[in-house]
């Protein structure tokens, strides 16, 4: 069984193709068009042991928030579609990680009832170039495209960078965790008998 899925957006903001492999740790080819979103993409795909690729043409002169958000739609809509029925699936994932002074916990269902709950130190700065205000963004967009409630909290943590990549690695292994094809789960992990 292969669990891919393909996505083509097309905006007057921002044009994006992006392929997605659940179970594939290939290395991923990640174009989004801004280098520190890049890496935190790439923290997703290595910590959640799946494939990425993304090709991005934004309109990044204005800021990078279209693209974030969109690209955030695009990862929840492959998401949804690579999963198919969700039958079989763990369908809950939970990691907490420490990035050196920063520590970042995840929690998540993939339960087709989207919730964004977002509690972080990060306030409206940049890192680099990058508003780090995009990170909530392209999680809420996330979430709300692939079905997702999903927990990020951070209780504490200094270093800007450490947080965000905190956060991001987090995510893929909740993600992998949830992901995850339990053959003793006979249909679906909810009492509901549907997801």
């Amino acid at each position: 069984m292969s669990r891919y899925a393909k996505i083509i957006r097309r905006t007057k903001e921002t044009e994006i193709n992006l392929e997605l492999s659940l179970d594939s740790s290939e290395e991923s080819e990640i174009h989004s068009g801004i280098p520190f979103f890049d890496h935190m993409l790439n923290h997703i795909t290595k910590h959640g042991r799946i494939h990425l690729k993304l090709k991005n043409k934004g309109d990044l002169e204005v800021d990078g928030h279209h693209s974030v958000e969109d690209i955030g739609i695009c990862l929840g809509m492959a998401l949804k579609d690579a999963l198919g029925d969700r039958k079989s699936i763990k369908r809950y994932g939970h990691f907490s990680l420490v990035m050196e002074e920063a520590l970042a916990n995840v929690a998540l269902d993939l339960s087709n009832r989207p919730h964004l709950v977002y509690n972080t130190p990060l306030r409206t700065e940049k890192i680099g170039t990058f508003d780090v205000e995009l990170i909530k963004e392209f999680f809420r967009a996330l979430s709300l495209n692939g079905g997702i409630t999903l927990h990020i909290n951070v209780p504490y943590g200094e270093n800007l960078h450490h947080i965000a990549e905190g956060i991001f690695k987090s995510f893929g292994h909740a993600l992998r965790e949830a992901i995850t094809i339990d053959d003793t789960i006979d249909g679906f992990l909810s009492t509901k008998g549907v997801l």
